[in-house]
């Protein structure tokens, strides 16, 4: 199927250009979300009448989107969820979860511009890109967690299991001290006993 694109599709072309699509491609996807028409006699000639107004409206939301763009670049959000002790997740986070935590900080960010290509089903630190306009691209950071605190440690580079087997350490060194200290004490009871038996002999005398 014949379409024209009305701006830039990455691996497919520029606005203005004819490009030959499956057809479920482009009615489910490029006809639905306004990026191109069918490449009948009509469109092209309509377009070509249009072409210098979507083009001016194109680099208008692209200075926008390039403005937003050096903002968002490289920022992190965290997304609370629940998850087993392994990690996993019971659910998954999707686009539309992305777009509200961003816009929730004060970005503008739309559901359809997130791209996740598998669905995010596991915690720690995930690269995200976000399509802001068909030429401006960023990638931003979701650190999925259970808890805040535990987001501020996958921050700083570790994951739960690190965590896990740090805590489990510890409470094994806290258990192992107790032992000593019980051990320890025992011992002083036995130092005291000869020396009480002692005190109990002089007594009889």
């Amino acid at each position: 199927m014949e379409v024209i694109l009305l701006e830039r599709v990455a691996k497919l072309g520029q606005m203005g250009d004819v490009v030959t699509v499956k057809p479920g491609y482009a009615r489910n996807y490029l006809l639905l979300q306004g990026k191109a028409l069918t490449a009948s006699k009509e469109n092209i000639a309509a377009f070509a009448e249009q072409k210098a107004q979507l083009e001016a409206t194109n680099l208008e939301t692209k200075k926008e989107a390039e403005a937003l763009a050096q903002r968002l670049d490289g920022e992190k959000f965290v997304v609370i969820r629940s998850a087993s002790d392994g990690g996993s997740l019971y659910g998954s986070v999707t686009p539309r979860d992305v777009a509200s935590v961003a816009t929730e900080q004060g970005f503008t960010v739309e559901r359809k511009q997130v791209i996740i290509p598998n669905p995010i089903k596991e915690l720690g630190l995930h690269t995200v890109d976000i399509y802001l306009h068909p030429e401006v691209e960023v990638q931003i950071v979701v650190n999925v967690a259970r808890t805040p605190e535990e987001a501020e440690v996958q921050a700083q580079g570790k994951s739960i299991q690190e965590l896990a087997a740090e805590e489990e350490a510890a409470a094994e060194f806290e258990i192992s001290e107790l032992f000593d200290d019980i051990g320890a004490a025992g011992s002083d009871d036995e130092d005291y006993a000869p020396a009480r038996d002692a005190a109990s002999d002089d007594d009889e005398e």
